[in-house]
């Protein structure tokens, strides 16, 4: 079996919290009730957009294993807007503290027109500017995404993972899910 979630922002990647006692944060348990389906690969809390969950331990396996280049797009809002220099640094790999990335594809985009709010909404500021990316990896490290875009100068705002390989989000609204 195979599922699709667009994960809201705030729901941890696992049906259980084992986080500190007495808090209670909200997980997939809350928004999928299929028994013996896992996620494969993880999303932070903080991101939203595709999880891919099965049954199937050989694919949980080769969707989450960074050595199966399984590619990933995010639609990144960044703060700024990155010059081309900045992008052609990610094309090229960029140097974090756990050693460089892959190299990236990365386009310019307009922000998505199905785009849904998010709760709480990302903070504005009138003063600095905003734009949207579009970032596809190989590799899917602790925060990568957001540690590449702050490498560059142009922290994250919000990230929301499009794709895992030709699946995509379309046609699932945030919270929801559907069997591929």
């Amino acid at each position: 079996m195979l599922i699709l979630f667009n994960k809201p922002f705030g729901v941890l990647s696992q049906f259980t919290d084992k986080g500190t006692a007495g808090t209670k944060r909200p997980t997939l348990s809350a928004y999928i009730d299929v028994p013996g389906v896992y996620a494969a690969g993880r999303l932070d809390k903080d991101s939203e957009g595709l999880l891919v969950l099965t049954d199937d331990g050989r694919l949980q396996h080769r969707i989450a294993d960074p050595r199966h280049k399984a590619p990933k797009t995010y639609w990144v809002q960044v703060e700024g807007v990155p010059d081309e220099s900045a992008l052609q640094a990610l094309r090229g790999g960029i140097s974090l503290k756990d050693g460089p990335t892959r190299p990236a594809k990365i386009r310019r985009m307009d922000e998505p027109a199905a785009l849904w709010p998010r709760t709480p909404p990302v903070r504005f500021r009138k003063t600095v500017p905003d734009s949207w990316l579009e970032i596809t990896i190989t590799e899917g490290r602790n925060r990568q995404v957001r540690r590449m875009t702050a490498a560059i100068g142009h922290p994250t705002l919000r990230l929301i993972r499009y794709a895992v390989g030709d699946w995509t989000l379309d046609g699932i609204a945030s919270g929801e899910w559907r069997k591929a």
